[in-house]
């Protein structure tokens, strides 16, 4: 399995995770709802039903935020050797290694600690289109791209 094949099995992991943690609090969040329900009268009711409800909300974006992810994971094709810095390139500036798909937590893969960065970023935007050996400056600091799949 290559790197980037196990980097995305990594991911869409960690992301399914994070779906299900989440589904889990919603559920428990429900069913606390409902029990207090039958206890509970008032304005302090109303009053926690309403945080819960928005703590609801905040996880529902959250696990459609995962969702996202992991579609624009599903868009690479890992198999793909990249002649040029693009989306789905796995990247190796200076010491660092990046993946340009979709801003995710830093996973370690065989070794090697690699960061998920968006093709919106910055840096990523600097180094769009260059080939192995290439440099940019960004923030005063010279990236050469070392290695690119």
């Amino acid at each position: 399995m290559s790197i980037k094949e196990k980097l995305l099995e990594v991911h869409y992991e960690m992301l399914d995770g994070k779906i299900d943690v989440f589904q889990d609090m919603i559920r428990t969040m429900t069913e606390d709802a409902q029990n207090d329900a039958k206890s509970s009268a008032g304005d302090k009711h109303e009053t926690t039903l309403s945080k819960m409800h928005i703590e609801q909300e905040n996880l529902s974006n959250k696990i459609r935020e995962a969702i996202s992810a992991k579609e624009i994971l599903k868009r690479i094709d890992p198999k793909k050797k990249s002649e040029v810095v693009g989306f789905g390139s796995l990247i190796r500036i200076n010491a660092i290694y990046l993946f340009v798909s979709t801003a995710l937590p830093k996973v370690f893969i065989d070794d090697y600690s690699v960061l998920a960065i968006s093709e919106d970023a910055p840096l990523i935007k600097m180094l769009w289109g260059k080939k192995i050996f290439d440099e940019v400056t960004y923030n005063g600091s010279v990236f050469r791209i070392n290695e690119l799949e």
